[in-house]
């Protein structure tokens, strides 16, 4: 048996699971959103009558300029976050057991449900919750604040709440690569705090910034859950479009802009891998 028909036999089952649960269940969504539906039936032949809805509608550019604006908000501040916890915990935590017991203090929250650490900021954020009588007391403001809550406001700081460690993990894995010796080099070259940060830790890190960045991307762009929550359903994303056609039974609509929306995020993640070869990288 030849090695070449020894490694096709090895990756064979990899293969098959990636075509059954991967594959299959994408290419049977694709073909669904060519078929049309009735009030009463599903009706299996092929039109772009889904597709034609769905782009000759207004309410569609609204839709997905609400989950870019939401992809693009949680994306700039888990950065921030992500970025500024990971340098503390990969230069400023000399010992490895605090740095091991502070990043797994991270993962606290994730011990819970996504359902359940979303609704926990409702009573905090509402009229009479913990963050108005706070303000209050304080004499910031006279009245309570509305906008902390069923607001984009309330939608992005749940993201935030919900995606941060997705950024942390992959820049912190990278920062811990970094050889220390290059930073040294730099410091005895005369480089200042921030030209470190700018020329060495930045170029050294950008592969789990890219990694961090298609986790929050397209993990915001698919939830709808907590758009449909956290703004009291007043506000939409693609997600939620998908979901309300489906619970309207309304399969080949929903399974158009499950098309549409695949192939956005699939387009974003070509253009983020353009800016860095992460393979090359890590």
């Amino acid at each position: 048996m030849s090695d070449t028909t020894k490694g096709w036999l090895l990756a064979s089952p990899l293969t098959l699971i990636l075509v059954v649960f991967l594959i299959a269940p994408i290419v049977m969504i694709a073909v669904v959103s060519f078929w049309t539906a009735t009030e009463w039936s599903i009706v299996p032949a092929f039109s772009l009558e889904n597709y034609q809805f769905l782009f000759g509608s207004d309410v569609t550019y609204r839709v997905f300029f609400n989950t870019f604006k939401y992809a693009a908000i949680t994306w700039a501040i888990t950065l921030v976050i992500g970025f500024t916890v990971a340098w503390y915990l990969a230069f400023h935590i000399r010992s490895l057991p605090v740095q091991i017991a502070l990043f797994l203090l991270c993962t606290i929250p994730f011990w819970t449900s996504n359902i359940i650490r979303m609704i926990s900021w409702i009573p905090f954020l509402g009229r009479n919750g913990l963050a108005n009588n706070m303000l209050i007391s304080m004499g910031v403001v006279d009245e309570p604040v509305e906008w902390l809550l069923y607001s984009d406001f309330s939608v992005i700081l749940a993201f935030v709440h919900l995606y941060t460690l997705f950024m942390v993990v992959p820049i912190f894995n990278t920062m811990m690569r970094i050889d220390r010796s290059l930073l040294e080099a730099a410091r005895d070259a005369g480089a200042s705090g921030f030209q470190i940060l700018t020329n060495v830790v930045l170029p050294l890190t950008k592969p789990g910034i890219m990694i961090g960045s298609i986790f929050v991307i397209t993990l915001v762009m698919g939830d709808f859950i907590t758009v449909r929550f956290m703004s009291g359903s007043q506000s939409a994303n693609v997600g939620r479009l998908i979901s309300n056609d489906i619970a309207l039974l309304q399969y080949p609509s929903a399974a158009a802009t499950a098309v549409v929306l695949l192939v956005t995020v699939l387009i974003t993640i070509g253009i983020l891998l353009r800016l860095v070869d992460i393979r090359k990288e890590l």
